[in-house]
């Protein structure tokens, strides 16, 4: 994982939440997980690249991205990591695509065991039902 800059959720850190709340730590790369609209372990699981987290994060829940997240429902973001370079996030986020599902479950699960929407930790408000 060289290259890194993550922890495996900086979700979970208050000093990390704050770091990308800042304009500046925004335009990271980072890689995220997302979850569908049925319960969390047995929804549709999104992994994706992006520049701008909270754009990102907006774009999904808005349903203007298209595609695959706004098909199935995907909003939910249970897990990031933020990479030092768009090269070494891409790297990872196709490792993590050629996971089996239970390891990527594993990874959300092991910082975010409850499957919170971390986007309201950086701010965001809470999904409408």
């Amino acid at each position: 994982m060289s290259g890194s800059v993550q922890s495996s959720s900086p979700g979970l850190d208050p000093g990390s939440i704050a770091a990308l709340a800042s304009t500046h730590a925004r335009r990271l790369p980072a890689l995220r997980l997302y979850h569908g609209e049925r319960a969390a372990r047995h929804g549709t699981l999104y992994t994706g690249v992006t520049s701008h987290l909270i754009q990102r994060i907006c774009q999904h829940r808005g349903g203007s991205f298209g595609g695959f997240t706004d098909r199935y429902g995907v909003k939910t973001l249970v897990w990031f990591e933020l990479a030092a370079t768009m090269h070494a996030a891409i790297a990872r986020e196709k490792r993590i695509k050629n996971w089996q599902r239970k390891w990527k479950i594993e990874l959300i699960e092991a910082a975010n065991p409850d499957w919170r929407d971390l986007a309201e930790e950086l701010g965001l408000p809470p999904l409408s039902g």
